[in-house]
């Protein structure tokens, strides 16, 4: 992991088209400034983790529903013949 010391007004840039700008400071509190391109998605960190396991819970669900027997063709049930006298 990087770390790196910034203060109020300064920026870092990442990947030549991502700015993070720290805006403001106060106490533990940091506010910080992204300008990115459109097409970027951003996520907040716990959302992106919750995200990940739902996903990874899903393809688990989807992979062992693959793993269970062919179920029967449907049966049809006909009709019952009547004896005739």
């Amino acid at each position: 992991m990087l770390y790196l010391m910034r203060k109020p007004d300064e920026s870092i840039i990442i990947n030549n088209n991502i700015e993070l700008k720290v805006i403001e400071i106060k106490g533990k509190s940091v506010k910080l400034g992204f300008e990115f391109p459109k097409g970027a998605s951003v996520l907040r960190k716990e959302l992106y983790d919750k995200i990940m396991a739902e996903n990874l819970a899903a393809s688990q669900e989807q992979s062992s529903s693959e793993d269970l027997p062919e179920l029967p063709p449907k049966l049809t049930l006909k009709k019952p013949e009547t004896l005739e006298e």
